[in-house]
Formats: structure tokens, C-alpha cells, sequence
């Protein structure tokens, strides 16, 4: 464990510009910026402070300042959206987390889901104690954000019809189908339900499978969105897909060329 020790003068007034000029994350590029050093100056300074306690190390050439009031440097993330904004950018927070953020879950979810338009290596890494997981998304793919502030950084979210549209297409996002299900039924019950909404995100996001998992769970759950159901079926393809890829799905509903899970209790024929 380090311990945080004592700086220069000047050292301390360059650290104490470094800081108020940035929020969140302090990168060397902005270092050498602010201080108007070259790049390799900005870098072994910013070590520096990292080996003396004032910064943490992120990743590679990212630092974190460290709170005044931690017992330890070995700090953990204040608010990981920041870290994903500043890391991952361009993304937003969705799945599970923004479902979270949208009150259609009481589940809790340690990991933080973020659909970024970068292609990272690990798609699971862990990051100063939080977990995150990655999904890599095309640049046409985001729509449906909202921008949310998290202190002076702005951070973009999906919104809740987003939020389950991308679920839908990807189920790992909402923590696999039977929570995605429960997910729905609370979108669809809240001030925010917007069937046309889903729709229009469904047809831009161009995956059919969506159209059959939501087409077959607006059937389920609420039989009344018919002109949205019917949309559904128009706008399915001919393959089948499984309602979750990670369940053992035998049974196929033909109306909506979907392979649910044998006990699935709002399965339909």
C-alpha cells in the first residue's frame, strides 16, 4: 500500500493546475496541455505524483485524483460513468445500468454496462475495483441517448425505450431474458412507455430478432399493443433466432420464428 507523501513547491502548483484545469480523469495529453510541457514531461510527472500518492493510475497514461480525506491511494472509482465517459468515449452507460438509472429494475448490478463505439481488447475489464463490460457498437448506433451531468461531466445514457430495444437485441445487457422480461412489464407500465418509440428505434437499430422477442413479448404481456405487434411481424426476417442465446431453447414458436426454453410460461404457440 503506498503512502502519500510531501511535494515540492512547484510540483505542488503544477499539480494543483493540472487539477483544477480537468475533471474526472487526467490524461497526459492534457497534462502536457495545461502545463504546457512536452508529452514525456507531462508523463514522469504524473507518474511521479502516482508514486507519491496524489494521483492513481487508471490505465495506461489515465490517472484519478486522490480524494484529500483517502486513508490509502489505492482508491476505488467515485463514479465509474465519469471513468467510462472519459475511457471509453464515444459511448453510453445502458443495458442494466441505464435500466437502473431509468427506476424500471430494483435489481442491483455491480457491473457497469457501456456500448462504445471503440473496439477494446478486454471487453470485461476491471478498473480500480469496478467492474465493467464492453460491447462494441457501430458509430450509426447512437440514437435514443439522453446526456446526463455527473458532477461537470456530462455523460450520455441510453434512454429507457433504447435501453430495451438494446437488450433485446442483445440480451446479456439486461442480464439475460427473464430479467429483460421484468424490465419490459415495468417499462410498459411507466410514464416513459412509448410502443411507436420502440418501433422506430427497433427498425433504425435493423435487427430483426428484436422485432421477434419484442413482437412475441408484447403478445404475453400486453395482447392490447396490437398495431405494435402486428409492426413485428411485418418487420421479421425468415431465420430463426433463440430468445436467449444463452438458455437451452427446444421449442420453436413458429408464429415469430423464435426458440424459447421448454417451461417458458408466457411462451405461445
Amino acid at each position: 500500500m503506498k503512502s502519500v507523501s510531501g511535494l515540492g513547491k512547484e510540483s505542488r502548483k503544477q499539480l494543483t493546475k493540472v487539477l483544477r484545469g480537468t475533471t474526472g480523469t487526467i490524461s497526459v495529453a492534457q497534462a502536457a496541455s495545461i502545463l504546457n510541457l512536452p508529452s514525456i514531461k507531462a508523463a514522469k510527472l504524473l507518474w511521479g505524483w502516482n508514486e507519491q500518492g496524489w494521483v492513481s493510475r487508471v490505465m495506461r497514461g489515465v490517472y484519478v485524483p486522490v480524494p484529500l480525506n483517502a486513508e490509502s491511494p489505492d482508491v476505488s472509482l467515485e463514479d465509474p460513468w465519469i471513468i467510462a465517459e472519459k475511457l471509453f468515449s464515444p459511448c453510453y452507460i445502458g443495458g442494466w445500468s441505464a435500466a437502473e438509472h431509468w427506476g424500471l429494475t430494483e435489481q442491483i448490478f455491480r457491473t457497469v454496462v457501456v456500448l462504445t463505439t471503440r473496439k477494446p481488447r478486454n471487453r470485461s475489464p476491471k478498473i480500480k475495483g469496478t467492474d465493467f463490460l464492453l460491447r462494441t457498437i457501430s458509430p450509426k448506433a447512437m440514437f435514443g441517448l439522453n446526456p446526463v451531468w455527473r458532477g461537470q461531466v456530462k455523460v450520455a445514457v441510453s434512454d429507457p425505450a433504447r435501453t430495451i430495444v438494446d437488450m433485446l437485441d442483445n440480451p446479456q445487457l439486461g442480464g439475460g431474458m427473464r430479467t429483460v422480461v421484468d424490465i419490459l412489464r415495468n417499462y410498459l407500465k411507466s410514464e416513459t412507455e412509448d410502443s411507436a418509440r420502440l418501433i422506430g428505434y427497433a427498425k433504425r437499430l435493423g435487427n430483426s430478432a428484436v422485432f421477434k422477442r419484442l413482437g412475441f413479448l408484447l403478445e404475453s404481456v400486453a395482447p392490447e399493443e396490437a398495431e405494435a405487434i402486428k409492426t413485428c411481424l411485418l418487420n421479421m426476417k425468415t431465420g430463426k433466432v433463440k430468445f436467449d442465446p444463452d438458455l437451452q431453447s427446444e421449442r420453436l414458436v413458429t408464429r415469430w420464428k423464435l426458440w424459447v426454453p421448454k417451461n417458458w410460461k408466457q411462451a405461445k404457440k
